[in-house]
């Protein structure tokens, strides 16, 4: 992996609904600072001089650099507007990494990650990243701790074997050059929509994807009560 270097997009477009707070989620406070530094520092730690593209709301984008330079003194990202889905944020975060690169892009590895999961750690990019160099992806996943049944459109439903199925985790890491190449198609295409991950779009474009080791402690926050259970992790 000499010769490979590593850069990421940090999608945190989101409004935060389901929260149900003043602001979106990733500025919420966790243990006295935002969530979404969290999971920029989760990055800068697995590697300091890696580019990072944050992708924002555009109305968010000066509010959250006047926040992080309340606590750090240098600005080690770029921030530019989100779309108005996930994959058109993503498309917009992978043009903005590309362009900053240059000529570099055909080396690099980017993971794609979500800005409310601040508790990404080392050993998970060091997955991700070594995964995705040997095979040309990396998407973390877990298996299913309780049962499920599948529910169909008439009402009726049925137990499933949870041993077949995984929980989809970010960050989802591709060479920059793929992923870059199967989202333009899924753009010309207008397509975006029906896709819910960058693994569901490299999929569609061909690509064949490897699974990798997540972590539990990887959560999302999307209610105040991922809120408590990000901090009392935190704490321990």
């Amino acid at each position: 992996m000499s010769t490979t270097s590593f850069a990421a997009v940090i999608v945190a477009g989101g409004s935060g609904s389901r929260m149900r707070a003043n602001m979106p989620k990733q500025f919420l406070p966790l243990q006295g600072k935002p969530v979404l530094w969290h999971t920029i520092r989760a990055f800068l730690q697995f590697d300091a001089r890696m580019p990072l593209v944050v992708v924002l709301p555009e109305q968010y984008i000066d509010y959250w650099q006047a926040e992080w330079q309340k606590i750090e003194p240098e600005m080690p990202f770029v921030c530019v507007p989100g779309g108005a889905t996930r994959c058109h944020s993503v498309w917009n975060g992978l043009q903005a990494l590309a362009q900053r690169l240059g000529a570099s892009e055909k080396s690099t590895l980017v993971g794609v990650h979500d800005g409310a999961r601040p508790l990404v750690d080392t050993a998970l990019l060091e997955r991700a990243f070594t995964m995705a160099a040997n095979h040309g992806s990396a998407i973390p996943a877990v298996p299913l701790k309780d049962s499920i049944r599948e529910v169909t459109p008439t009402g009726t439903h049925r137990a499933l074997d949870r041993s077949c199925f995984r929980l989809v985790q970010t960050p989802q890491v591709f060479r920059l050059q793929d992923l870059l190449e199967a989202y333009r198609q899924a753009w010309l295409a207008g397509d975006m929509e029906r896709f819910t991950d960058d693994a569901s779009v490299m999929e569609a474009a061909g690509h064949r994807l490897c699974l990798v080791e997540g972590d539990y402690r990887n959560l999302k926050i999307t209610t105040a009560e991922d809120l408590l259970i990000a901090s009392a992790l935190l704490s321990k």
